[in-house]
């Protein structure tokens, strides 16, 4: 089969090497994309009278007939033909016979392609906006019926220090806040158009760049027609927020895992979110966190995988780029499914009170504000350390907790422990307590809630 480019060339592409270097498995994503670019290029080529107003109405037709095709599901594609652009050219001037080959004038595949993935990543970023939005307000809602709730804190997964239930879960609030906010500044790196720079030259018609930004909706255009061609930045960046992205929902997977366990017991996940073991009939297992966990290592690979592509190329284009697509689509529709599963997962997780009290009733969580206590009366933090930690050595050997020791035996180890010693210990007292900006205390939390919520409103008017 001739190919369109196959005038310089003596003899047929190998076969195999036709199959190896065929992008058209994975690159047919694009086929919309590719159609709007054409789109707006083809008025753009009529408006300057590269070709005649009435060459770019039949090829426009010949495009919407093509799009139409593309969108029942009725366009077939050919390794043969290479690309999507090759075989949507091809079937074009099937459709409206040689005038379609007027449709590349002042354009190559190198600055085609750039555009249609710039086209491509820019909806799909938008897209995440909305979807990581949709986990915030599924975590929001949650975190305003617990702010009361109290589970312990961990460090090093040790017991630390009572806090919020709604605190804990707001810190994964303000992770994907910044994971948003990434995404936001993203498209300034993404709106920008390359179409116009040619293979990596430009070109010798009178082309208007600048109208076809407009047509296609860029905020501007490359300034350098190499840099356009070449540029996979904007898809690194991509594959960066959506990694770090992938670590904050992995991290929020983790102790989903982990709560939803008999020894936790924090909380139950929805029936619809877990599965069953084919052998023990008990089992309940927390199939979708783990796979979101798992997932993150795909996205990471992506990630990687362009990096090492990109970094020993010369400008500036090579066929080396064609691996810049399969690693994109493939982290978009990661991120798609793992956002599309969270928020109801999280919506409809149910919280364990009882145990989550039963925890914070039951360790030493609390033995940092009986130090403090000890600060308020003028002992040193230092010796006051010291002598908390005497007093839940003793505690441990007892067999006791805290609020179980009778009050002469912390008279035995300072005379400036008075009774309301166990008011200070009382985990929903140790929680209040903590009122600092940024806080544990319910009113703090009450408060980063609101601003979440103002936040929240901004950025929806923002994506709209």
């Amino acid at each position: 089969m001739s190919k369109l480019w196959g005038g310089r060339f003596t003899k047929d592409t190998d076969k195999l090497v036709e199959e190896f270097t065929a992008s058209i498995e994975f690159d047919q994503q694009l086929a919309l994309e590719d159609i709007e670019g054409s789109l707006a290029h083809v008025q753009m080529l009529g408006e300057c009278e590269i070709i005649s107003l009435e060459d770019a109405k039949t090829i426009t037709s010949g495009l919407y007939t093509l799009k139409k095709k593309i969108e029942a599901g009725e366009l077939s594609y050919t390794v043969e033909d290479e690309d999507i652009h090759m075989n949507l050219e091809k079937h074009l001037i099937e459709e409206i016979g040689p005038v379609g080959g007027k449709l590349h004038t002042g354009r190559s595949r190198n600055d085609q392609v750039a555009t249609d993935m710039h086209l491509y990543l820019k909806r799909k970023t938008i897209e995440m906006i909305g979807l990581i939005e949709d986990a915030q307000i599924a975590i929001l809602t949650q975190s305003k019926e617990n702010v009361d709730t109290v589970i312990p804190g961990y460090t090093h997964l040790q017991r630390a220090q009572p806090i919020s239930f709604a605190h804990h879960l707001m810190a994964y609030f303000w992770m994907l806040e910044r994971d948003k906010e990434r995404m936001i500044d993203s498209l300034k790196r993404v709106d920008v158009l390359p179409l116009g720079a040619g293979a990596l030259a430009g070109t010798t018609f009178a082309i208007n760049r600048e109208r076809v930004a407009e047509l296609l909706g860029f905020d501007s255009i490359y300034p350098n027609s190499m840099d356009a061609v070449s540029d996979r930045d904007f898809i690194l960046e991509f594959l960066s927020a959506a990694s770090i992205l992938m670590t904050h929902i992995s991290r929020l997977s983790e102790e989903l895992v982990i709560w939803s366990s008999q020894e936790f017991g924090f909380i139950e996940l929805d029936d619809s979110f877990c599965t069953g073991s084919s052998i023990m009939p008990q089992k309940k297992n927390p199939d979708v966190p783990e796979l979101l966990r798992a997932k993150t290592g795909r996205v990471y690979g992506n990630l990687i995988g362009l990096l090492t592509v990109l970094k020993g190329l010369p400008l500036a284009y090579n066929k080396d780029m064609q691996e810049d697509k399969e690693g994109m689509f493939d982290t978009v529709k990661t991120l798609e499914g793992t956002l599309k599963l969270l928020a109801p997962m999280i919506g409809s997780m149910t919280i364990n009170e009882a145990a989550m009290k039963k925890a914070v009733t039951q360790d030493y969580s609390n033995a940092t504000d009986l130090a403090d206590y000890l600060v308020t009366k003028g002992m040193p933090f230092r010796e006051a350390h010291a002598v908390v930690g005497q007093i839940v050595l003793h505690a441990i050997q007892q067999k006791q907790y805290l609020l179980d020791l009778e009050f002469s035996v912390y008279q035995q180890y300072s005379s400036l422990f008075e009774t309301d010693l166990y008011d200070v210990l009382a985990p929903e007292n140790v929680v209040a307590t903590r009122a600092s900006t940024g806080g544990t205390a319910q009113t703090q939390v009450r408060k980063q809630i609101e601003m979440a919520e103002s936040k929240l409103l901004k950025k929806q008017t923002l994506t709209k």
